[in-house]
């Protein structure tokens, strides 16, 4: 098991990314993930009903006990690209398939970039050939494919744990890409999940799903679902070594957690053109869905963004956001903290000195908003960041 650079490589896997000329910047755009075995794996996916071609070649065949690829290519989305998106995603299959010594069905694809245009097959396929040639088990390779994945990102998104559960040690490594194009029922956003902790794919399909609620989902720059989102976990030892019993997969599960919280907070946290990363804590609701309602409104309201770009402690905007999120409560009900900073209490505002908040939350990249509410026990975080000129500069020129 490789430890380079901080990297922690779960035994069973091999990966590689390369430069295959799908990016007009001539970076590196696909990457491939070998399963030395046949592995277990499942996924989450958009909710959007406009998807991504290889996001339904994905659903059609998770949960799976056997895959034993991943191609994924960037600068392509290949969505709403209709019959012709569906044999390409087929095409990629079967070339990687070939390689592998597999059925298609045992390869899984995913794609990210401008919607609307068709992948370019030959470039696809030489890009295959030449990722396969170079697989490799050394942390380079997983690094490779974090920066294959990469669109606007500014940099490669990466998160290791290493646990020992029923007297084995298990590693999961987590790769993912996101900067814009997030918004909860996950982000535009790609995840890989790598571990050798032997899992099935139906433990497998549970404890992603839950941790991917409390994190991807809990995520937002802009509060646009995008057509790709996808999130893959895949087991590289469950055909080769006794599962983990149910009595630990809690222990499992609180790493899959991790990773994906880890994952969603460097996402938020690099979104574009971005000044500040801001968490949105609400707590003392009813339900979880109420209060992720609020932290959600709270996240996605361009007033409340632009405030925490220009550092101005403008709790007006906050308060009316979650006034606005469909949550029954009364005002008096309702406390605010900036920072860690009272400035609005049950209902009223409190004296604080604006000039020091301002200059909190000006030289901080990390702010903090804390929601209080006086209706129940439930709480939900959130993460987001400021909006800014550059986001509007960077999505306004980015297909021209």
């Amino acid at each position: 098991m490789d430890e380079i650079k901080g990297i922690l490589v779960p035994r069973g896997f091999r990966a590689s990314g390369v430069k295959a000329g799908i990016k007009p910047s001539g970076g590196d755009d696909l990457a491939f993930l070998l399963a030395e075995n046949p592995s277990a794996a499942a996924g989450t996916f958009t909710t959007n009903r406009v998807c991504a071609a290889p996001v339904k070649w994905c659903r059609g065949l998770l949960p799976r006990e056997d895959i034993r690829g991943v191609v994924i290519n960037s600068g392509n989305a290949n969505a709403a690209t209709g019959e012709l998106g569906m044999e390409n995603v087929r095409k990629t299959a079967e070339r990687a398939a070939s390689r592998i010594g597999c059925a298609p069905e045992q390869v899984l694809i995913a794609s990210t970039g401008v919607i609307g245009h068709q992948l370019p097959m030959e470039k696809i396929e030489r890009g295959i050939d030449d990722a396969f040639a170079r697989l490799s088990t050394e942390s380079e390779g997983f690094e490779a494919v974090s920066r294959a994945i990469m669109t606007t990102d500014t940099r490669p998104k990466i998160s290791c744990h290493r646990e020992t559960i029923d007297g084995r040690e298990v590693t999961l490594l987590g790769i993912a890409k996101g900067a814009a194009m997030i918004g909860p029922r996950m982000a535009t956003m790609l995840g890989f999940l790598l571990t050798d902790a032997p899992i099935s794919a139906c433990d497998i399909r549970g404890l992603l799903a839950d941790a991917v609620d409390l994190s991807f989902n809990c995520l937002s720059v802009e509060g646009h679902a995008s057509t790709n989102d996808t999130v893959l976990l895949i087991s590289s030892t469950v055909s080769t070594e006794p599962v983990i019993p149910p009595g630990e997969l809690a222990s499992f599960g609180l790493m899959v957690r991790a990773a994906c919280e880890s994952l969603a907070r460097q996402i938020a946290d690099d979104g574009e053109g971005s000044t500040h990363f801001i968490t949105v804590e609400v707590e003392g609701c009813r339900t979880v869905t109420e209060a992720r309602a609020i932290a959600r409104c709270v996240a996605e309201s361009a007033l409340v963004k632009t405030a925490i770009h220009g550092a101005d402690p403008n709790w007006g905007r906050i308060v009316s956001a979650a006034g606005y999120a469909g949550v029954p409560f009364q005002e008096g009900e309702l406390s605010l903290a900036i920072n860690g900073v009272p400035v609005y209490a049950n209902g009223s505002p409190v004296h604080f000195d604006d000039l020091a908040l301002s200059e909190s939350i000006r030289h901080r990249r990390p702010v903090d908003l804390h929601l209080t509410l006086q209706s129940g026990r439930e709480s939900c975080r959130f993460w987001t960041c400021d909006l800014t000129a550059d986001y509007v500069r960077l999505n306004a020129d980015y297909t021209t």
